[in-house]
């Protein structure tokens, strides 16, 4: 097996870098726009490694041409993987790419190739990723339990269900996208899934693998955080909450059609987008809170969190008080640039910024301050 890349190798590449010429890379998609458009903002260069049928995004629509648009250079792969080929990873090299990562790093690689061949620096942990995948250990829920952070309370063996459950697998068709199914009993659980087995909603293997957990009833909100590993201060950069299909468009319908359209479909949790909410004041020390304990717990596992992540979840109404539970963790930059529309970043400095912002802010400040090996691996 091929060892992963070490901390020092990525530190001895960056050496070579010119430092005054950087570029801030990402993948064509997810959060791509919001990395780009702050790393403009505050002097970079940008580039897009893209996928061959959806580049036009960032080739035509949102290329840099004058006074607008924020993507300055694009590189078109037939795929996605491609990016860990040798001679993709030297043009990465020669360009000083800073490589931003996003979901998208799961969802298209294996993995074990990131870790292995894409010997680019990498601002965040580049290990930590991974962990968001409920298959591995240390994953998000052992983190979230070091933390002491309130989760769903959850169930290894369907026959101990008793109350409602949410039950969290992957798709058959599209492993990267999740399936959703609500049980309420052991009977109810095995009638479900034998029904969605049927038609192919996911796998023997994938609902094995699921996640069976208590439904949380309560106002859902993402916190998403900036961790600045550079002066160690955790920022709340905004809240949001998903918009999911076909979802969205089920809950729009009055109950009696609810329940004829759920004759002929099931629910399916696909996001396509967030909208920005905000919580009221007497929560923020609850997200700070939790978000700060959630940092000291990735501590133990070095480098430990550097830059965006997200704790996602819903207020439950109590009693004693209200309470916010996490089901979920993104480990990197959220696709949320909406964001940046809640105030909480504006009352931190002076008017509201992105995450893209935040992201280029910390990249300046550590090329200024000699100190850009503390936030790539």
């Amino acid at each position: 097996m091929t060892e992963k890349i070490a901390r020092e190798q990525i530190w001895k590449i960056l050496d070579d870098y010119d430092t005054e010429n950087l570029h801030i890379g990402v993948l064509g998609g997810h959060s791509a726009l919001d990395v780009c458009n702050g790393a403009k903002k505050h002097g970079f260069k940008t580039l897009a490694v893209c996928r061959e049928g959806r580049e036009k995004t960032y080739t035509k629509y949102y290329k840099t041409r004058g006074d607008k648009g924020c993507i300055d250079e694009t590189i078109v792969l037939k795929n996605f993987s491609d990016i860990t080929k040798p001679e993709i990873v030297k043009r990465l090299q020669e360009m000083n790419t800073i490589f931003i990562h996003s979901r998208y790093f799961w969802v298209y690689f294996n993995f074990t190739e990131i870790e292995t061949k894409f010997r680019v620096p990498i601002f965040g942990n580049r290990g930590l990723l991974k962990t968001e995948e409920r298959d591995v250990r240390p994953n998000q829920y052992d983190f979230l339990k070091n933390a002491d952070i309130r989760m769903p309370k959850q169930f290894s063996d369907p026959k101990d269900i008793d109350r409602l459950t949410i039950v969290k697998t992957s798709e058959a068709y599209r492993g990267y996208e999740r399936a959703f199914f609500f049980a309420s009993s052991y009977d109810d659980y095995v009638k479900k899934s034998k029904e969605l087995l049927e038609r192919n909603v996911f796998t023997e293997e994938s609902l094995k693998n699921g996640v069976i957990e208590e439904y949380v009833l309560g106002a859902q909100v993402n916190f998403n955080y900036f961790y600045s590993s550079l002066n160690d201060e955790l920022e709340i950069m905004g809240t949001d909450m998903r918009r999911q299909t076909n979802l969205d468009g089920l809950l729009r319908l009055p109950a009696t059609q609810q329940i004829e359209v759920l004759n002929h479909t099931e629910p399916k949790y696909i996001e396509t987008g967030h909208v920005t909410c905000t919580v009221k004041e007497s929560l923020l020390e609850k997200g700070f809170d939790a978000g700060e304990r959630f940092v000291k717990a990735v501590k133990n596992f070095p480098p430990g969190m550097i830059g965006p992540f997200a704790l996602q979840g819903a207020i439950t109404p109590g009693p004693p008080k209200e309470e916010f539970v996490v089901f979920d963790v993104s480990m990197r930059i959220p696709g949320s640039p909406g964001t940046m529309f809640t105030p909480y970043s504006g009352y931190l400095y002076g008017q509201s910024i992105s995450c893209g912002d935040r992201i280029a802010m910390e990249i300046k400040r550590a090329v200024k301050t000699e100190r850009l090996r503390e936030v790539v691996t």
